[in-house]
């Protein structure tokens, strides 16, 4: 293949000139691919401070575990989930961001319903998540990276405040991708966005709003909706986050890629159960809500 008559110049400047090579070199990479799923880093790197400060001065958040979390390498990170809205996903996502060794990008997966949001998809898409399939999470995972899913869905962070810290029962879509593409499971637990919007009660009868905003419901707190805007601003509750250590299934001779229903909800509530023992562990050492 022929080089251009503007490459052959650019070439021999540079053969000319020594000092102007690493620019060029620069110039001759080929640019990164696109990321399939729509992650944007310009986008992230501006979100960051925004995130920061509610991770270190708003919710204080305080994380331990960190080392159970690998370098490189694709890993499913299994959490709680609570808080009405998510922001316990983006929590947990900065805090890997900021405090992890090598600052890795956490791609979580988000629920269907809200892929037909306004707005809200393509700033959760720039910002490295997906919507929740079990395909989407498979090529997530081939790329080798970091994927945070909420087994509970959407039964846990609808959770009114009399059930508290208690971890509904997990879909098993993770424990098939953990055996079938041999990637540990990192359990998460976080204490503290339960807090943040106390749910009473659902406002389900949303008439014209439902076609709007396409939610099943609208959560109703102590502030919200009786003070308008300002009730919903999340409460300043102080946060911990604790990651596990890894859990290999895989590893045990007798599991094997094709399990019965039954045996991969048993594996599954095992998971369950060591996070939900976690965030026992984590209640009876706060002190404080706030």
């Amino acid at each position: 293949m022929r080089a251009s008559p503007a490459l052959r110049s650019r070439l021999a400047y540079v053969n000319m000139n020594p000092m102007s090579a690493e620019p060029a070199r620069e110039a001759l990479r080929p640019e990164p691919s696109p990321d399939p799923f729509g992650y944007d880093p310009a986008f992230h790197a501006r979100m960051r401070p925004y995130f920061e400060f509610l991770y270190r001065r708003y919710w204080r958040v305080q994380t331990d575990g960190l080392e159970h979390i690998p370098d490189s390498g694709a890993a499913l990170i299994i959490s709680n989930h609570s808080g009405g809205i998510p922001f316990d996903a983006t929590m947990i996502g900065t805090a890997i961001d900021l405090d992890h060794p090598r600052h890795r990008l956490l791609r979580f997966l988000y629920d269907r319903f809200v892929a037909a949001m306004p707005l809200v998809p393509d700033a959760y898409n720039r910002m490295g998540a997906a919507v929740a399939s079990f395909q989407n999470a498979r090529r997530l995972l081939e790329m080798g990276e970091l994927v945070g899913l909420f087994p509970e869905g959407v039964e846990g962070v609808a959770k009114g405040i009399w059930q508290s810290y208690r971890v509904q029962p997990f879909h098993t879509g993770f424990i098939r991708l953990s055996l079938t593409l041999r990637v540990p499971i990192i359990p998460c637990a976080v204490v503290g966005a339960e807090e943040i919007y106390p749910v009473i009660g659902k406002w389900t009868r949303l008439g014209p709003l439902k076609q709007l905003l396409n939610v099943p419901y609208v959560p109703l707190t102590p502030l919200f909706p009786f003070f308008g805007p300002l009730g919903m601003v999340p409460l300043p509750t102080k946060w911990h986050i604790r990651f596990g250590a890894p859990i290999r299934f895989y590893d045990t001779a007798r599991l094997q890629r094709h399990l019965p229903r039954k045996s991969v909800q048993a594996l599954a509530e095992r998971v369950r159960r060591r996070i939900q023992a976690t965030l026992h562990a984590l209640l009876a050492q706060r002190e404080s809500i706030f």
